[in-house]
């Protein structure tokens, strides 16, 4: 979902800013780029480390997801070039979709009812896995909602550890780049952009994997 789907990365690193901030803690970019992609109680876990925050990560976590929700609050979504019109695509091919993100359900939820068109068969989010990405759990269990072998899908990603959760589940895996760079293996292939993408080219991945 963020940096995939949509242009979510920059709300997330201006809330672990706002959250340094009023802690008065130091926080860089560098900071914000090595939570891209993360597990949200991972992330929960660096920024208490890194912030030398009292409360749990979890309650961290709490407080990070709600700056980014009163962030987005404040703008529009901004869609990344051809994602709608692909998952649009996808819903008029009767391919199913699945949304899956370690964000959180009130998040992913905003963002899914955000679309202008376009729908996802299933979502599964950090809140529906005991181990979130780099672990492959998210995506088996997206396939298995979906009734299909994760063999026969592709997962679309733009960062390593969701890169690697994909291609650990089994999953033919798209990189977008976006915020940071994603090492690629015979799994993965990558487009500049999803604009390069079409039905037929998600299909021919599978047909054509490994």
């Amino acid at each position: 979902m963020d940096g995939t789907l949509c242009e979510t990365e920059p709300a997330w690193m201006n809330a672990e800013r706002a959250m340094a901030a009023a802690y008065g803690a130091t926080w860089t970019h560098a900071d914000g780029l090595a939570l891209v992609g993360n597990n949200l109680i991972d992330s929960g876990v660096y920024i208490k480390r890194r912030m030398n925050l009292a409360q749990s990560p979890e309650a961290v976590v709490e407080e990070l997801v709600d700056r980014v929700v009163i962030e987005l609050a404040e703008r529009d979504i901004e869609w990344r070039p051809g994602a709608v019109e692909l998952l649009t695509a996808c819903n008029e091919a009767g391919l199913p979709t699945a949304l899956v993100t370690m964000s959180y359900d009130r998040f992913a939820d905003a963002v899914v009812k955000a679309l202008p068109r376009g729908r996802f068969d299933v979502v599964v989010t950090g809140e529906s896995v005991a181990r979130g990405k780099p672990h492959p759990d998210a995506y088996l269990m997206a396939a298995d909602l979906l009734g299909v072998t994760p063999a026969a899908t592709v997962a679309i990603e733009d960062s390593p550890t969701g890169a690697a959760s994909a291609e650990a589940a089994g999953c033919r895996v798209v990189v977008v780049p976006n915020h940071v760079e994603v090492p690629l293996t015979p799994a993965r292939v990558e487009v500049a952009s999803l604009l390069d993408l079409d039905v037929a080219g998600l299909k021919s991945l599978v047909t054509n994997a490994f």
